[in-house]
């Protein structure tokens, strides 16, 4: 039977796009406390169900896909730029397609400007009022108002009016930054990309015997399962060596693995691969936030995700892309080494190489080091950086990795970086491998 929060939750996702929710009116129409009806209101708002804007209230959003991450509703908006809305807020859950800089004369403007836009600009109330009248959103800059008939029309279109403090180049470079940054996101291969679902994954009851696990190995050909209780909340993980010269009547739930590692759903794929090689684990159960059984994912589906990833071409680069690009490879003496042209996003306050960057850069080495000799991915286990100098902007260094160790599933690697041949920085590393 599902829980009250479950409850909930459905009863937001059945309600209409644009509907307004609030604590009070779920508590009575589903009987249950203010409290836990604020939990699932919470909860279903990190799940992008709902969107909670200041002065105007929580209001049912269209749940977003991994294909259309990088749309922005006129409710995110809102809060990207601390912005208030005038009018229009029965509009809030729709989506934009573009956004349109009104810094021309308004027939030019009008050119640009179409159904699902957003147009930012100044008080320029007939800019306002032509922009709803052919579909598009408005965002006045600078903290002005607009015409009390403005608002009136919004309301009538539903289509936002909103306000901000900030000018317009700061306002399009914040939106840009949060549709980068949903881009980057899109690129990052979550647990619930690749897990195979619970209904397709085996699992055990606790109340399962010894005899039922090699039931049910035969029909599934696996040995490893989560074990669930009657409301399908993983309380273990049971294995061939849990299992092995014990009686067959006897509970999984006295031979099984107690309090196992879970993974969510949101959680990235790159960190289960911590998790599995740290631990020496094959597989993880995924859960929900009630720790109820959501399906389980394989060393080998997180292996070829990641394979996957090095293969694709990335839409929005993160700082540590930037600095893999600019890391080229030269060939120096008979001895691999990567060259790295220090430009200024890269350096701290004082215009030398910053110590993030000094990091990434020593790590990226020493991984393409180990890809070349086939032996996989590296997961740094501990670093040392025993010397480093400044290093100015402009700079080229060149980075010498020597792999002193490489066995099946450790490796030992020491980082030099010279500047101008002096020796400018000294790095140690202990590694996993994934392969």
């Amino acid at each position: 039977m599902a829980t009250k929060h479950e409850q909930i939750i459905r009863h937001i996702d059945r309600l209409p796009i644009g509907e307004k929710i609030s604590v009070r009116q779920i508590a009575k129409t589903l009987c249950v406390s203010e409290g836990t009806a604020y939990r699932a209101i919470k909860d279903a708002e990190n799940q992008g169900y709902v969107s909670t804007i200041a002065r105007v209230g929580t209001i049912r959003i269209e749940r977003k896909k991994k294909e259309n991450i990088e749309k922005l509703t006129f409710a995110e908006i809102v809060n990207i730029i601390d912005g208030q809305v005038l009018g229009g807020k029965d509009g809030l859950h729709k989506t934009l397609t573009k956004f349109v800089i009104g810094a021309m004369k308004l027939d030019a403007m009008m050119r640009y400007t179409g159904a699902g836009n957003l147009l930012i600009v100044g008080n320029r109330t007939q800019a306002h009022e032509q922009a709803l009248r052919a579909g598009a959103a408005v965002l006045i800059t600078g903290g002005f108002d607009t015409d009390e008939h403005v608002k009136l029309l919004a309301d009538e279109l539903q289509l936002p009016i909103l306000s901000t403090s900030y000018d317009t180049f700061t306002v399009a470079t914040m939106i840009n930054r949060a549709i980068y940054d949903q881009l980057i996101k899109k690129e990052i291969i979550l647990v619930e990309d690749i897990l195979t679902s619970a209904k397709e994954a085996a699992s055990m009851s606790v109340n399962d015997t010894v005899a039922d696990w090699y039931k049910k190995k035969k029909e599934t050909n696996h040995s490893r399962f989560p074990v669930v209780d009657e409301n399908r909340k993983v309380q273990g993980i049971v294995t061939g060596k849990d299992v092995i010269g014990q009686d067959d009547e006897l509970l999984i739930e006295k031979v099984m693995t107690k309090n196992p590692l879970t993974a969510g759903k949101k959680t990235s794929v790159a960190s289960v691969a911590h998790m599995m090689i740290w631990e020496g684990i094959e597989v993880i159960p995924v859960v929900d936030s009630q720790q109820r059984f959501e399906g389980i994912i394989s060393r080998q589906d997180v292996l070829k995700a990641l394979q996957m990833v090095q293969r694709q071409p990335q839409v929005g680069e993160t700082i540590d892309d930037t600095i893999s690009n600019q890391l080229s490879a030269a060939d120096k003496s008979g001895k691999t080494s990567f060259d790295f042209e220090v430009t200024p996003q890269m350096t701290n306050q004082l215009g030398t190489i910053s110590y993030g960057v000094f990091t990434t850069i020593v790590t990226e080495a020493a991984n393409r080091m180990f890809r070349q000799q086939k032996k996989g991915e590296l997961a740094v286990e501990s670093m040392t950086i025993y010397f480093i100098k400044p290093v100015q902007m402009d700079s080229v260094i060149e980075v010498h990795p020597l792999i002193l160790e490489a066995g099946r599933k450790f490796g030992k690697v020491d980082v030099e970086v010279y500047n101008e041949n002096k020796l400018v920085g000294k790095a140690l590393m202990m590694c996993r491998l994934i392969g």
